[in-house]
């Protein structure tokens, strides 16, 4: 039996985790949970694994569940020292990752110098401290399992074969709901309508950052750390109907590739079991029936999303720290009704020229740029 701690378990991520274990109680038990504010769920994930024990983000909520689950023996803790003592967990092997945002670093710090494996979904860790996560892995002998879809592919297309006959990755995007517009159409979008994935059931995070294509960027970033490749040496292209996840291109012109439906259960399923492959519930591919899967390039004029990306990448030390933390302050901004689509790039770019780049960073250096950069972003002004 494999114990499993998550962090975000109310999210996303979190809660397709546990459909997963649900369906194997045998093989899994939970033993703690972290999340945000969504007692009503929390509490039901409570009676349902019966971890022994539980945090959330506020005292106020956690004094919440504290009266709602007073009849079980779970214990509830809160805040920054609960979401780590649940990454420090000494009774789990693994760490499901399903936070979203750079709050996600310190607890898979924590967990990787526990020695747990961690199934890692959450991007913005890689992203902004991948040196720092990487060099922690290697030292403490901790294996980091890929969670989101693309990466889990690309781990899959690796498997077995030697890095030295990569030629490049392919990334592979949807392309999102807005996919084909042109700026003068993007000028006016709201919020509801850029909450509409066409193939993905995601937070509204990541479905805002698919829109823009910074979901992709971010991606790229993350790759490169996951899988010790240049940022240059991997390709984005768009693919609509998210059939193939990614892949790879070898030196003798092979692609070997990961597709499947679009349903997060399977890359999900994939990290828990690994080395195994188990059944998951639901709908299997059939190609006959899916027909055509077509791929082109990203719009880059648009979506401006991928070559700000780049450009921090390019950059490197902090620079993908400020980029992800703006765009994250961006992103709320546009949530909240107070910028338009478009702005989160304008954003995003006012704080990359602002910051002045930090190389081989610490810790404490990330966590520097990510408040400035957050506070040059709320600073940005259309005018």
């Amino acid at each position: 039996m494999k114990n499993i701690s998550i962090i975000g378990s109310t999210g996303s991520i979190g809660t397709q985790t546990l459909d997963i274990i649900n369906n194997d109680r045998d093989g899994f038990r939970v033993t703690s949970l972290a999340a945000g504010s969504n007692v009503k769920l929390m509490e039901e994930q409570v009676r349902r694994f019966s971890p022994l024990f539980v945090s959330m983000q506020s005292e106020e909520a956690a004094s919440d569940l504290k009266v709602r689950i007073a009849d079980t023996g779970t214990e509830v803790r809160c805040g920054a020292e609960g979401l780590d003592s649940v990454a420090a967990d000494p009774k789990s092997d693994m760490l499901v990752t399903g936070i979203v945002g750079m709050q996600g670093i310190k607890p898979t710090m924590t967990a990787i110098r526990e020695k747990k494996t961690i199934a890692l979904a959450n991007k913005e860790t890689m992203v902004a401290a991948g040196s720092v996560i990487t060099a922690l892995a290697r030292e403490c002998g901790v294996k980091i399992l890929p969670v989101d879809s693309e990466h889990s592919a690309i781990f899959q297309s690796l498997e077995g074969q030697s890095r030295k006959n990569v030629d490049k990755i392919i990334l592979t995007a949807s392309g999102g709901i807005f996919r084909g517009r042109s700026r003068e159409e993007l000028m006016n979008v709201t919020a509801s309508e850029a909450l509409k994935n066409p193939n993905w059931v995601m937070g509204k995070k990541v479905t805002i950052d698919s829109a823009t294509l910074v979901n992709k960027g971010l991606e790229v970033m993350e790759a490169s750390w996951l899988f010790g490749v240049s940022h240059r040496d991997i390709e984005v292209v768009v693919h609509p109907q998210s059939i193939l996840h990614s892949a790879v291109l070898y030196t003798d012109g092979a692609i070997i590739g990961q597709m499947g439906l679009p349903d997060m259960h399977i890359p999900i399923s994939y990290a828990l079991y690994y080395p195994e492959r188990m059944p998951v519930m639901g709908e299997k591919p059939d190609l006959a029936v899916l027909g055509s899967l077509t791929f082109e390039k990203p719009d880059t004029e648009v979506f401006r999303g991928l070559p700000l990306a780049m450009q921090a990448a390019d950059a490197g030390g902090t620079m993908p720290a400020v980029f992800n933390a703006a765009n994250e302050e961006a992103v709320s901004m546009f949530l909240n009704g107070k910028v338009g689509l478009l702005n989160i790039y304008d954003i995003i770019g006012y704080a990359m020229e602002k910051h002045r780049v930090v190389d081989d960073p610490d810790i404490d250096d990330i966590f520097e740029a990510e408040r400035e950069a957050r506070e040059n972003a709320a600073s940005w002004s259309a005018a």
